[in-house]
């Protein structure tokens, strides 16, 4: 099972580091994460380079892909040679996306109709695609799922993981990621 993280300059570091890690934590012979993307290296917003594993032209080969978010997300989304690269069946595929990652999503015509969700600075543009947009931290309709805020990343890599292998092992996996204890405190 080939999942699939999307990277590009100027994404947002936790878009692509906490599922990364998450994904990761699944113990499984057949399971494989990768980060995907049009170079040998990305750099996210904040100027940390990634090594790419694979190009996004191999994309259809993938049974998850998911798409990160950041200012990278404003050009890609517009950038027509870019958008052609992207061979995506959400028939065969599961497709989801953090944030503004969603904005490819609608460019690309999946969210046509549906409801999603996004990123407050994003919501206005993702609605030019007849997009509902909510206020949520995670949507599911079908084989596509958006997800706002950078921590509903563990919605979104919970959902992968219970649909490629097992609601058993996604919740174990979540588990082991999940604050200690009873809440937060930020005080003794």
């Amino acid at each position: 099972m080939e999942v699939a993280i999307v990277a590009f300059d100027d994404f947002t570091d936790i878009d692509v580091f906490l599922p990364w890690d998450i994904l990761n934590r699944v113990n499984h012979p057949e399971w494989n994460v990768q980060i995907y993307g049009t170079k040998e290296t990305h750099s996210s917003v904040t100027g940390l380079t990634v090594p790419i594993h694979s190009s996004i032209d191999e994309l259809r080969n993938a049974d998850a892909i998911l798409f990160a978010s950041g200012p990278g997300t404003r050009r890609l989304y517009k950038d027509e040679n870019y958008l052609k690269r992207l061979k995506i069946n959400p028939s065969k595929q599961l497709v989801g996306s953090m944030c503004s990652g969603a904005l490819i999503l609608g460019a690309l015509g999946l969210l046509d109709g549906m409801t999603a969700t996004t990123y407050p600075t994003a919501k206005k543009e993702l609605q030019k695609f007849n997009v509902t947009v909510v206020e949520e931290s995670f949507i599911v309709e079908k084989n596509i799922a958006t997800a706002a805020g950078c921590l509903a990343a563990q919605y979104l890599v919970g959902w992968i993981i219970e649909r490629l292998i097992s609601k058993k092992v996604g919740e174990a996996v979540i588990n082991s990621i999940q604050p200690v204890g009873k809440g937060l405190s930020f005080t003794k």
